[in-house]
């Protein structure tokens, strides 16, 4: 490889041909759905409320926004690749380019890895109505008190047998179909697609667990292709979670679902490159990328943690 094939321009569209930032094929936006910011944070008051049909009978009830909400600011998230002269003029095997392409990947990943963070605190970070996002006395108005924070006794708490992770995965979805709002009415009746998010050593048995006829691998997700009348779920497999005794299940058909992304700007690089002080000073290239964006808590009602004790 010539070092002419390493200009700058090269190398940003290599970044950007690798750089996809199409989620369709991860557990991402089974989990989580994007709002599109324009300012420092974003602050959600219509979490919780969903008003039921009633009788007309008075006039009509309006329900206004909650007095409190969740805020999310954004944050600005950066990562900078250094490429030095000689190894532009040394490189005969691609090596920059993998080093670039890493750098794309990394930045594919990022909504993962900050929603894992998420996921893994979740019982130990309030959401919108003061409680710990996964917690057993969740309640709101007439709701009654609830708990998406259960447990199922099995016989080995890290590894599970294929029918002990069938029933937790059964407790999680009978828990999420009886979640109720503020105002007594049920919030997942129409519920029919989970996603079943476990542990690398959970693998094998969650699979034989969900009656998978098929296995497609996209991305870092394994669908199982399963079904229990009329129930889908979706297998996802993270690496990120550190959990040795847990796993969660996800509705990923709601209008609205249990974590939100918030994206303010998208990922974009910038280059000192050919002809710039960074080269003629320290005989270098930067390539840096950024992004300004967060995530937060959602419907706790769209998730439920089991722990096995």
């Amino acid at each position: 490889m010539s070092a002419r094939s390493l200009s700058s321009r090269a190398i940003i569209g290599e970044f950007f041909l690798r750089l996809d930032q199409d989620l369709a094929g991860t557990w991402i936006p089974g989990v989580s759905r994007e709002f599109q910011s324009d300012q420092e944070s974003e602050t959600y008051k219509w979490l919780g409320m969903s008003p039921a049909m009633r009788e007309w009978v008075g006039g009509r009830q309006p329900r206004g926004m909650r007095a409190n909400g969740i805020t999310i600011p954004n944050k600005k998230y950066e990562s900078t690749l250094e490429v030095t002269m000689d190894e532009i003029r040394r490189d005969k095997t691609g090596q920059v380019m993998i080093r670039v392409q890493e750098q794309a990947e990394r930045a594919n990943a990022h909504w993962a890895s900050l929603l894992s963070t998420l996921i893994i605190n979740g019982e130990s970070t309030a959401c919108y109505d003061g409680q710990y996002f996964f917690d057993t006395d969740h309640s709101e108005g007439d709701s009654g008190t609830q708990s998406n924070d259960i447990t199922n006794d099995i016989t080995t708490t890290t590894a599970p047998t294929a029918s002990e992770l069938q029933a937790s995965i059964l407790l999680a979805t009978q828990a999420i179909l009886g979640f109720k709002d503020d105002t007594g009415e049920p919030m997942n009746e129409n519920a029919r697609e989970f996603l079943v998010m476990i542990p690398v050593p959970y693998l094998g048995a969650a699979a034989t667990a969900l009656g998978a006829t098929v296995i497609s691998q996209t991305s870092n997700t394994l669908m199982a292709l399963g079904s229990l009348g009329g129930f889908t779920y979706k297998l996802a497999t993270n690496a990120r979670l550190t959990w040795t005794t847990k796993l969660a299940v996800f509705r990923t058909d709601g209008a609205m679902s249990a974590l939100i992304r918030q994206s303010e700007e998208a990922v974009k690089i910038a280059a000192q490159a050919e002809g710039s002080a960074e080269e003629f000073n320290n005989d270098r290239h930067l390539y840096g990328i950024s992004a300004r964006r967060n995530v937060g808590y959602g419907y706790w009602q769209k998730a439920c943690l089991v722990t096995h004790t």
